[in-house]
């Protein structure tokens, strides 16, 4: 299987006997592995992608002259050329499942959100910028730093809403640690209102608006999305369009009309893939974001056009995520101690396979992310895109000037 699979780079597997074999044309990536039983080995062949990740959390597989990073990047580089039979017919097997997998309904979804974002606040704060902003950053020039990087996606996301006057009423869906809700308000006058499932996100956001002295115009609420019954000015939702599952879609955009006020503008910021429909991998499935798909445009679009909403801008962003990733990994390898004296050393090893594997799969494979601006009448915006840039410019240069 590795003979056919690694044709590039240089990838070394110590056997659980001691034998040595070499792989690939010794150009590019390289990266080794020490497989140190039978059992491992199994899994690995059966199910590689849930047994690689969990042979590196319970140590059945060690990286060698290298790290989990070096192995992912070997893979997934010879993986755009090559599906394993076992990969493809996994793939298969969670689209047939969807149904199931991705149902995610009211309950469940609370829980979903709470196997990940429940965690002692203290790890992210480990590994995320000061403002804890846990999706993809946005990287006008490519070096930015990742403080940085945040400010100017949320001036981005600012632009496309069209915050043009103050008081404008905003629902933020799945406003995590409130960070952006926070910005919106501050920044932009408007009055806000965050919805999330996770009780931690609640509790630290609730205490930053009052810490920030904005306790008056924004507000934070513990609701499923589907349950809000008010109109607003604008809605946004960056990073929680992952956890809808496919078989939700159409909830979720009716949600947005219906909420939507006649001359409202929303902005949806996600996770996406170019190559089509697929499945979500069945280790992050299982440790990271139960429920969780990150779907391809097509699965997206025709559940828009059902809703009787109009699409004003869709924008993708290549290889944003995967400098977002890369400065999560560094932070998280720089305060390891820190982290794992939180919690122990498995659960690190689990996150580094999480980080690392996220930033191959939009450095190297088909992930990105994609925003989409919707409104119910396509007059709400004016009739070029040159508002968003003028907006997002003036803003910079004010922030610059502060």
């Amino acid at each position: 299987m590795l003979a056919r699979l690694v044709r590039r780079g240089a990838f070394l597997v110590v056997w659980p006997g001691g034998t040595r074999s070499e792989y690939g044309d010794g150009e590019g990536f390289r990266a080794g592995i020490h497989i140190k039983n039978e059992q491992t080995l199994r899994a690995l062949v059966l199910n590689p992608g849930l047994g690689l990740g969990e042979a590196y959390m319970d140590e059945g597989m060690v990286p060698v002259n290298g790290t989990i990073h070096d192995v992912l990047c070997v893979m997934m580089d010879n993986l755009r050329d090559f599906n394993l039979p076992s990969l493809a017919f996994n793939a298969r097997l969670g689209r047939l499942l969807r149904p199931l997998l991705q149902a995610n309904g009211a309950s469940q979804s609370k829980h979903n959100v709470a196997h990940h974002y429940d965690l002692n606040g203290r790890l992210y704060s480990l590994f995320l910028d000061r403002d804890r902003q846990y999706s993809c950053a946005y990287f006008p020039r490519g070096d930015e730093a990742l403080e940085e990087a945040q400010a100017a996606k949320k001036r981005h996301i600012a632009a496309k809403l069209l915050l043009d006057r103050p008081d404008l009423e905003v629902l933020d869906i799945g406003c995590g640690w409130g960070g952006t809700a926070l910005t919106l308000a501050r920044d932009y006058g408007a009055r806000v209102t965050g919805i999330t499932l996770s009780e931690e996100q609640l509790a630290a956001a609730r205490a930053r608006a009052t810490e920030a002295g904005l306790a008056d115009r924004v507000s934070f609420e513990l609701m499923d999305y589907r349950a809000m019954d008010r109109q607003f000015d604008r809605i946004v939702s960056v990073g929680m369009f992952e956890h809808v599952g496919v078989p939700n879609f159409p909830a979720f955009f009716a949600t947005i009309k219906r909420c939507l006020k006649p001359d409202g503008v929303a902005l949806l910021h996600s996770i996406g893939r170019f190559e089509g429909p697929g499945a979500t991998n069945p280790w992050i499935a299982k440790y990271i974001f139960p429920g969780g798909y990150s779907p391809a445009l097509s699965e997206v679009l025709g559940p828009v056009e059902k809703s009787g909403l109009v699409i004003g801008d869709i924008e993708i962003l290549r290889l944003h995520y995967a400098k977002t990733l890369a400065h999560w990994r560094r932070r998280f390898s720089a305060n390891r101690d820190a982290i794992a004296s939180l919690y122990d050393e498995r659960f690190c090893r689990m996150f580094e396979f999480y980080l690392s594997g996220s930033e191959v799969s939009f450095s190297l494979a088909d992930h990105m992310n994609f925003q989409i601006q919707l409104m119910r009448d396509q007059e709400a915006v004016p009739l070029t895109r040159d508002y968003m840039f003028e907006r997002e410019r003036q803003e910079k240069f004010a922030s610059a000037s502060d």
